[in-house]
């Protein structure tokens, strides 16, 4: 889907490892690597003994409210954070959305789809693509916004965030990333004092679910009440419930913890062999708090081929409003599997 500025909204990470791509070292994709996990597929693998009987996700949602101390009422499962931004666009009764841009371009895809006519806000990179609550219409009754964000990789504050709410407003907070921060600081999920609020989580991300599709929304109950009349029955496989179920619990927790504390020590490896390359003008955008990083290059596009020529996928930048062809994102990934890629772009950025 191309808009009138030429972004095409359709286009994701995915499409960089398709087809050719498939011996490719994936940085495109911002799925976490090595995953899910044995004890995680074992869980899942369980479930396929009750396929004969229809998904029941009362326990799931149980668990999600339980996770974030909310009443079930709050909770919506859905078919990944995807299907939840489908759901807003066609159940709600706005005028006037907005999304804060450059950020995962699905929402705006499913609001024009819906019929919406779109505003954006474009962060600046001078600003290093940080929220300027300003800048959003005070007529917007729908904002949309990521956190951290995708593609740029900042976070923004959660109070910045809150105060974006007004009577009368619908404020989207896509956290699909915000388990990969240490300690989920500036978090809006769980939050019961911020009228309007709606909070997108995805558990493909963190725990490489994303063939299974798995997410869930946290808003007021009548907001669940307008969003599940949307969705068609049954709609979240009894695989992906055992796989929700299984991903709120302790363990998980714990694990995703200790992921995001890994996560932040493999980007700082990351920026720093990025830093070498300053001196041949190649910037980062920042500073960067998710498990991926936006760098800005000229002759990305050329670079990006010759990239895959070296075995390596990246992810294009301009398809994302407010950036052009100068960009890439990059997923971050080990120590080795970085280091492996520096070298290639060293080459890259030479040859």
């Amino acid at each position: 889907m191309r808009t009138e500025s030429g972004h095409d909204l359709r286009h994701h990470g995915d499409a960089e490892v398709r087809d050719d791509g498939g011996s490719l070292v994936d940085l495109a994709v911002n799925v976490r690597a090595d995953t899910p996990p044995v004890w995680l597929r074992e869980h899942i693998a369980a479930s396929l003994g009750g396929l004969a009987a229809y998904p029941d996700g009362r326990a799931a949602r149980a668990a999600v409210a339980a996770r974030h101390g909310l009443p079930v009422e709050r909770v919506l499962l859905t078919a990944g954070a995807a299907e939840a931004f489908v759901l807003l666009a066609r159940a709600l009764k706005v005028r006037r959305p907005v999304v804060v841009h450059p950020q995962f371009t699905e929402p705006e895809a499913a609001l024009r789809d819906a019929g919406h006519a779109v505003g954006r806000v474009l962060l600046r990179e001078e600003d290093g693509f940080r929220l300027d609550p300003a800048a959003v219409p005070e007529d917007a009754d729908l904002v949309v916004i990521g956190n951290p964000t995708n593609p740029t990789s900042v976070l923004h504050p959660a109070d910045a965030i809150a105060g974006l709410a007004r009577p009368g407003r619908v404020l989207v907070v896509d956290e699909a990333f915000m388990d990969a921060v240490p300690g989920e600081s500036e978090a809006l999920a769980g939050r019961v004092d911020v009228p309007g609020l709606v909070v997108l989580r995805s558990l493909t991300k963190t725990w490489g679910l994303a063939g299974l599709r798995i997410g869930y929304v946290l808003a007021a109950p009548e907001t669940v009440e307008d969003l599940q009349r949307a969705q068609p029955l049954w709609p979240v496989s009894t695989p992906a419930l055992a796989a929700a179920e299984a991903c709120v619990g302790p363990r998980a927790l714990a694990e995703a913890a200790h992921a995001a504390h890994r996560i932040a020590a493999d980007r700082a490896h990351l920026l720093a062999g990025l830093a070498r390359f300053a001196p041949a003008g190649l910037r980062v955008a920042g500073p960067a708090r998710g498990p991926f990083v936006l760098v800005r290059v000229e002759g990305a596009s050329a670079m990006r081929r010759r990239l895959r020529d070296l075995g390596y996928a990246v992810r294009r930048g301009d398809t994302f409003p407010g950036l052009d062809e100068k960009w890439l994102r990059l997923a971050v990934r080990d120590r080795s599997t970085t280091d492996g890629f520096l070298r290639a772009l060293r080459r890259a950025l030479t040859d």
